[in-house]
Order: structure tokens, then C-alpha cells, then sequence
């Protein structure tokens, strides 16, 4: 081997510690987060089914990108945790509802979730909110300069409003070259195609890779963080008959409560550089 060859070898082998140092800092710092006490006893419960800091961390995360969150949910339950770890050195978009719908679910959503914001600005100040619904309002922030997109179990529902292409062809352009498409969402078999399966909140993993590679984005790879066997999916009220909906409120609720939260898919992608 020639001298350069050792020498390589030599500073990668020098500088597996830092890097493993560096890791672990990251994930404790998720997990601090994670577990904050400005979040909620309930929302700190569902961790034990989400994964929050494995998940980010997998995704690649790092608190000086320029991460977009598309559909936080009104309580911005992964916001909690990305707001305050991005809020010193990194950028926070987040593409919440549409204020002027004309559905009343996302009229109230957003502006739940824009009063969370504006209650705790120590916590939330930085956050760069705007308003993303295709078809009427389209667009991403900031384009073409996103390091990462996040996204947690909201593919159904684009797919069951006839959205899903244009969101994903929003994702690619938002994100820079070689940035990552990070998503985690309900995880449906393989013949569970159409929105007779959207609607109950399942979708396959080939469909979301087909929707990604569509809109040009690369498939990198994919985890079982958030994996669920005990999901059989074939539930009355679909994924909302687990918690934490509980949509069949006292009816089988320990049986439910003992499966815990769906049976997810955590997947990666890349526009290419």
C-alpha cells in the first residue's frame, strides 16, 4: 500500500472517536429535547412508540441545517422537539395549513398551531410559518435552499386529497442538491393501494418510493424504527382505532392500548446532487 493509502487510513482510524462523540452528542441532545419540560406528559408518552431522537438522528439530522416540517399537526408534536434544537444555529420552516380553507379542520389546525407558536417565543420565536396547501397555495419556503424536509404520518392524506404529486414535486424543489426527503407514515401491505387504504390511514412503501421517484427524488434507504408488528391493520377505524385517537373511545380500548401506535415505514431520500 502507498504511503498516502496509510496515511488515510491512518486519520480515519484517528478520528472514529470524535465522530462516535459527536453522534452520541446529537442524539442526547434529541433526547433531552424529547423528553423537555415544556412538552406535555402526553406528548412525552408517545415517544415510547415514535422514536423521536433515533429518528432524526437516522434522518442526518444536524442543528445548523435549514429544515423545512411539512403538516406539523396542530400541536406540533415533532415542532417541540425540532424548534428549540434548531433554534441557535440552524434555520425552521414549517409549511403548516391553509387559514382560509374551506375546511374547518385546518382552518382551527392552523391557528392552534400558530397560537403555540406565539405563546412560548423563547422556545418557538425563530420558527419561519407559512401556509402550504396544494392545490391553492403550492409553494415551499425557502426554495431551492433546504438541507432537509420532514414529514410524519401525512401521506394519506395527500393521497386521499389527489395531492401527493404536486407535494412531493414541491419537496424536490425546495430541497437542495443532496438534501434529504426524511418521512415517517403509516405502513400499509402491499395490495393496500388506493384510497379505499388511504382513507383508513395505510400506505405501501412501494407507493410512497414510487411517488419520490417520480418527483425526481433518489430512495437512500430505509429503517424499522418505527416498526409495529403487533398492527394487524385491519382495525374498525383504521389507524385512528390505536392511540392515541382511540377512536372506538372505551370499546377493546386495552386491546388497542396493548398493540400501541401503527405499524410505521421510516424512509429516506435525496435529490440528486
Amino acid at each position: 500500500m502507498k504511503l498516502k493509502h496509510y496515511l488515510v487510513v491512518l486519520v480515519a482510524i484517528l478520528c472514529l472517536p470524535a465522530f462516535h462523540a459527536a453522534a452520541n452528542e446529537n442524539i442526547d441532545q434529541l433526547s433531552a429535547l424529547a423528553d423537555g419540560d415544556h412538552r406535555s406528559d402526553a406528548y412525552k408518552a408517545r415517544n415510547q412508540y415514535r422514536h423521536p431522537a433515533q429518528t432524526l438522528d437516522w434522518f442526518g439530522i444536524r442543528n445548523d441545517m435549514t429544515v423545512v416540517e411539512i403538516s406539523p399537526g396542530a400541536g406540533g408534536w415533532y415542532s417541540e422537539i425540532l424548534a428549540p434544537y434548531l433554534r441557535d444555529n440552524g434555520n425552521f420552516y414549517v409549511g403548516s395549513y391553509d387559514s382560509e380553507s374551506e375546511v374547518e379542520y385546518y382552518r382551527r389546525s392552523y391557528q392552534k398551531y400558530a397560537d403555540k407558536l406565539a405563546a412560548e417565543p423563547e422556545i418557538y420565536g425563530k420558527v419561519s410559518m407559512f401556509e402550504f396547501a396544494p392545490p391553492n397555495k403550492p409553494d415551499l419556503q425557502p426554495e431551492g435552499q433546504a438541507d432537509m424536509v420532514l414529514t410524519f404520518r401525512n401521506v394519506h392524506n395527500w393521497l386521499n386529497n389527489d395531492t401527493a404529486d404536486q407535494i412531493f414535486a414541491a419537496i424536490y424543489k425546495v430541497l437542495k442538491p443532496g438534501g434529504t426527503l426524511g418521512l415517517v407514515t403509516h405502513r400499509g401491505e402491499e395490495h393496500m393501494v388506493g384510497k379505499e387504504w388511504s382513507k383508513q390511514g395505510y400506505v405501501p412503501e412501494a407507493e410512497v418510493i414510487r411517488l419520490a421517484q417520480q418527483a425526481g427524488l433518489q430512495f437512500v434507504d430505509k429503517a424499522e424504527i418505527n416498526a409495529n408488528p403487533k398492527d394487524t391493520k385491519d382495525h374498525p377505524k383504521g389507524v385512528w382505532t390505536l392511540p392515541p385517537a382511540y377512536r372506538l373511545k372505551d370499546e377493546d380500548r386495552e386491546k388497542y392500548a396493548a398493540i400501541g401506535e401503527s405499524d410505521r415505514m421510516t424512509m429516506k431520500f435525496m435529490k440528486p446532487e
